[in-house]
């Protein structure tokens, strides 16, 4: 038998915090770092805010980017046509099938960059409708521009940081956090605000440096690097379930 207190055994678990929509998918993502036997702090860093836009139904392709959209879509009774229906991330091709959608095409690389590649080739004069959040990736539109499509951006939703937002920065403040798991770039810098509004931009980002930050997509990465924020990895797939068992296994590992 362990000699160990409970108190003693709860702060040997590594603590990762998560960044996720304020709704069931923060729970979902607390839930799943738990199974993979590390403390979640879940902080809600983003909040969906619909605009009630439906895409157009002209398009030869449509673009889905995220698992919100096809929701919102599907709300919406959005009828595609005859478009090709491409969804970036199995998440996002999920949600569409679970609606009713045919899902065409779904990018290799779960990415803006990955799409682009996907359908560069044959989109030149094609019409493209992109539907999407109000802090989408210059990187789909310039792309299917650059291929000689003709783009139009429908915006389905927008994105705000809830209030009440934050504890993640204390703690990263107070050097609690072994590992944190950023989603998007918008939760790097909807987590820097905080911290600045709290009054601990320097001390967060001093404490995030001990700990393992993990992040998806390249993008991520460059906004990360933009506020200063040294990141440990990149997922090697676009999927909260990939970022989360990696960076959990470097947190594991540097603990051991």
């Amino acid at each position: 038998m362990s000699d160990a207190t409970p108190l003693e055994t709860e702060t040997q678990t590594p603590t990762v915090a998560v960044f996720r929509p304020d709704d069931e998918r923060l729970a979902a993502a607390a839930d799943r770092l738990e199974s993979l036997g590390v403390r979640p702090l879940p902080d809600p860093m983003l909040a969906v805010e619909p605009t009630d836009a439906v895409p157009r139904t002209d398009a030869d392709y449509a673009v889905l980017t995220s698992k919100t959209g096809a929701e919102l879509v599907a709300d919406a009774g959005w009828d595609p046509g005859d478009a090709t229906v491409c969804a970036i991330g199995s998440a996002t091709a999920d949600a569409l099938r679970e609606a009713g959608y045919a899902v065409d095409r779904v990018p290799d690389e779960f990415t803006s960059s990955g799409l682009v590649a996907e359908l560069a080739a044959e989109i030149d004069g094609a019409r493209v409708e992109v539907a999407r959040s109000d802090h989408g990736s210059d990187v789909l539109l310039e792309g299917f521009e650059n291929a000689g499509a003709y783009c139009h951006e429908t915006v389905l939703y927008r994105l705000v940081r809830p209030e009440g937002s934050g504890a993640s920065t204390a703690a990263a403040a107070a050097g609690e956090l072994d590992g944190a798991c950023f989603t998007s770039s918008l939760t790097v810098a909807h987590f820097l605000e905080a911290a600045a509004e709290r009054g601990v931009r320097e001390e967060a980002l001093a404490g995030l440096d001990e700990a393992v930050v993990g992040v998806i997509g390249e993008p991520t990465a460059a906004t990360a690097a933009e506020y200063e924020l040294d990141v440990d990895l990149v997922a090697s797939e676009a999927t909260f379930e990939t970022l989360a068992r990696e960076t959990v296994d470097a947190v594991t590992g540097r603990n051991r």
